[in-house]
């Protein structure tokens, strides 16, 4: 048995050394040698008397302070001579010593290693262009985009933290596949798909938050505050939260089943009134009839019910006046932001009975992106309605955009809207439809 295991046995034996030998290893691990003063409260005569002993002092007070390279300097004058006192103090502890630096250096390295394994795993899978990643890279370049969430599930169970991040990340490439399609995913779906379990990426789950923060990586957009914001960011990616929130405000358009034309929504266009079409709506739904020869599509709820206000004063003294009581054959309906998946199963209804569809948006970087996605998808007979670079200095706001948002105009493919976003990069400023309500009001006269 070496001197420093034979030194360790004895101060076990001990119990009066406890609390030093606690003391002295927190002192190697802060600075890696036999540095630094101990300070030792409310001590017990034991205590006193046995670390005494060693450094060859006597210590009345309860509270007692000696060096590190004291004690180590007396145990070289005891029968244990000569020592190494991080040895001795391995040996007490039962394990090896390193410094809370060299600790500390261990672990990031061991982080990082973390998180590089996952860079390989998609550049390998996935491609180096994909966006899972592309995301990971950026969590660990920025340090932003979940990875602070991420790290701390790490530091829970390294095992469910690499399943959470390839479940992810598998669902950034999926939901980037469903994009080139303007497909759409239930979320309790989507997540069942990626994890087994419906419920997996709700909002407020773990797995739930690290998603969020990846497609507000890809969307460049900022983390949502409250659930409303958290249902439009899931939906710019095609995922939808439920059945209820994929809807559209619908005013003069009949809807067809098997057994014939609806007859709620052949009330609500007799009545001339306004309505809502969900998801669960539309099953069972075989085809759609516009009451004009076109469909306006708004994206603002606002002016929807504008126009269609102005579409119900049927009644009025003066029958020139520009309101739209003349044009009893008006279909108008209003997509909320982005396109849900009950406009993209509607759209293909209305063109499928021949008539073609003016879509209006706000002229900024999320407005201009739908618009053109939207066309894109359907061709031509989607019509771009007062979203032109003229229409765009008329409606100007005060709203500044930022370098964020005008990244998503780089990619534009509409002629038309690829002259209004040169407009927008130009001024940085968004525009709004609510600015164009009376040239909207015109022109579906």
């Amino acid at each position: 048995m070496s001197n420093n295991t034979e030194c360790a046995k004895y101060f076990k034996s001990q119990k009066a050394y406890q609390r030093c030998l606690k003391a002295l290893r927190k002192k190697w691990k802060s600075f890696g040698k036999v540095v630094g003063r101990i300070t030792l409260k409310d001590t017990t005569e034991d205590e006193r008397r046995a670390i005494g002993g060693i450094i060859g002092r006597i210590f009345y007070d309860e509270d007692i302070c000696f060096s590190f390279a004291e004690f180590e300097q007396g145990l070289q004058r005891t029968r244990f001579a000569p020592v190494d006192m991080k040895e001795v103090l391995e040996a007490y502890f039962g394990e090896k010593l390193s410094t809370n630096q060299r600790e500390k250096e261990e672990q990031e390295n061991e982080k990082n290693a973390f998180f590089n394994d996952f860079c390989e795993y998609f550049r390998k899978s996935t491609g180096s262009g994909s966006m899972a990643f592309l995301w990971i890279q950026a969590m660990i370049s920025d340090k932003k985009y979940g990875y602070q969430q991420l790290v701390r599930e790490y530091k829970k169970d390294q095992q469910q933290a690499k399943i959470l991040a390839k479940n992810v990340g598998k669902g950034l490439v999926q939901l980037e596949c469903t994009e080139e399609t303007c497909g759409e995913w239930p979320l309790a779906v989507f997540a069942a798909k990626m994890s087994g379990n419906p419920h997996y990426f709700d909002r407020g789950t773990v797995p739930g938050q690290l998603l969020v923060n990846a497609i507000c990586y890809w969307r460049k957009a900022e983390l949502p505050v409250n659930a409303h914001q958290w249902r439009e960011l899931l939906l710019t990616v095609g995922i939808v939260p439920d059945n209820v929130s994929s809807m559209v405000h619908a005013y003069g358009l009949r809807l067809k089943t098997k057994d014939g034309w609806h007859p709620a929504y052949d009330a609500f266009c007799r009545l001339k009134e306004p309505y809502v079409i969900t998801m669960e709506n539309l099953r069972g739904v075989t085809g759609a009839r516009a009451e004009g020869e076109r469909v306006y599509v708004v994206e603002n709820e606002m002016v929807f019910s504008y126009l269609v206000e102005q579409a119900g004063k049927e009644k009025q003294e003066r029958l020139g006046s520009s309101n739209l009581y003349q044009n009893e054959k008006l279909t108008l309906l209003c997509t909320s932001g982005q396109l849900r998946a009950v406009a993209l199963e509607l759209i293909p209804l209305i063109l499928n009975s021949g008539t073609d569809i003016y879509y209006s948006g706000d002229i900024d970087p999320d407005g201009i992106g739908i618009a053109d996605r939207l066309w894109q998808k359907f061709g031509d007979r989607i019509h771009i309605w007062r979203m032109s670079s003229t229409d765009y200095v008329t409606s100007i706001s005060k709203e500044c955009i930022s370098n964020n948002g005008l990244v998503k105009l780089e990619n534009v493919v509409n002629p038309l809207l690829q002259q209004t976003a040169e407009c927008v990069k130009e001024k940085r400023i968004a525009a709004y439809q609510e600015n164009l309500l009376e040239e909207l009001l015109g022109d579906i006269q």
